[in-house]
């Protein structure tokens, strides 16, 4: 599987990224074990994991993701096979995490090293800020809202706490996640300033039915050389046909937890997905295989990141990734594009 750079930690990385917020929640750890096992035959170097998952969080399974990986990680040899990523969450979603939310330099650093506890390892590589400690719209809201306005720490704080991790060796590079042009920006300047390295990848949501990383982002991704991790190419199963016509499998994400991932339940969100998918039957494709082609082939895509709850899932991924999508599919694709613009954005 091809490997690519994110320039600003040194990493190489698969184009393949195995997530793992199920685990610990949908799956168990033997069969998050299975998952890790297959990937690692298959090309993928590529874990992401955060301190909060599994998801839906909440305080009795909290923590738990990063403990079932800590001890695939603790057995030898296994360590050295992945490029391993975690997360520090944001302030004021999970107060169960820390007492302590605000991405302070003191929580930055106390977070890291819990974190390295539950994974069993000395060093992550790539260590990401979750969402912003800034208001900022994110997760399915689009529209910036002045009087959301509160204090935020400084990027300069955040990035020193950064720079710290680095220089002790417990981190490689670090990175940004649900951020947007202007944070990632002024990541990039204040690192400069600072003497410190700039933010090496930026993990936000990205898929045919969300494509808002295209405009502002992905200039900004050109110019600093940080590369997309896109979260939920697949629009959390919404494009793989596994809910056509209303269907709602049953121990599906969307039928076990009807309160999460609502930009993709939206009606012109499943609209398109539909589209999409009779889009990908004309060309004698399946819409998995349209739909991970068109994220991992993008540009400024450094990983496309994937979850899943079984190996089967995962084999089906792995075969969907190599599909290649003719010419007139892609003009099929921005037809559909212009008419549901960014419908899960």
């Amino acid at each position: 599987m091809e490997r690519r750079p994110l320039f600003h930690a040194n990493l190489n990385v698969s184009t393949i990224c195995l997530g793992t917020m199920t685990w610990g929640e949908q799956n168990t750890e033997a069969e998050a074990h299975a998952q890790l096992n297959f990937a690692m035959q298959h090309g993928i170097n590529f874990v992401d994991t955060a301190e909060m998952y599994p998801v839906p969080p909440r305080a009795e399974t909290g923590t738990r993701t990063e403990t079932i990986l800590g001890s695939w990680l603790a057995i030898p040899g296994n360590r050295e096979k992945i490029v391993l990523a975690s997360k520090v969450a944001g302030p004021g979603r999970y107060d169960w995490l820390r007492e302590e939310t605000k991405l302070s330099k003191k929580t930055i650093l106390t977070a890291c090293d819990a974190s390295l506890k539950r994974l069993q390892t000395d060093y992550i590589d790539l260590y990401q800020i979750h969402w912003p400690d800034r208001n900022v719209a994110a997760f399915g809201s689009w529209q910036f809202n002045p009087a959301l306005e509160r204090e935020y720490v400084s990027f300069a704080e955040q990035i020193e706490a950064m720079q710290e991790l680095i220089k002790v060796g417990k981190i490689r590079g670090y990175g940004l996640s649900n951020e947007t042009a202007w944070g990632t920006t002024m990541f990039c300047r204040v690192a400069e300033q600072l003497g410190a390295p700039k933010p090496a990848s930026i993990q936000n949501a990205y898929s045919l039915v969300n494509r808002s990383f295209e405009g502002d982002l992905a200039e900004v991704s050109y110019r600093e050389q940080v590369p997309l991790l896109a979260y939920s190419p697949l629009a959390m199963g919404a494009l793989t046909g596994k809910y056509e016509k209303g269907a709602m499998p049953r121990g599906s994400r969307f039928e076990r937890f009807r309160e999460f991932g609502g930009r993709y339940r939206r009606p012109l969100a499943m609209l398109a997905s539909e589209e999409y998918g009779a889009l990908a039957k004309k060309h004698g494709m399946s819409v998995l295989e349209l739909a991970l082609s068109f994220v991992v082939n993008k540009w400024f895509v450094g990983s496309a990141i994937i979850g899943a709850t079984s190996v089967q899932q995962l084999q089906q991924i792995y075969n969907a990734y190599y599909a290649k999508i003719p010419e007139d599919a892609l003009a099929g694709i921005e037809s559909i594009s212009a008419r549901y613009l960014h419908p899960a954005a």
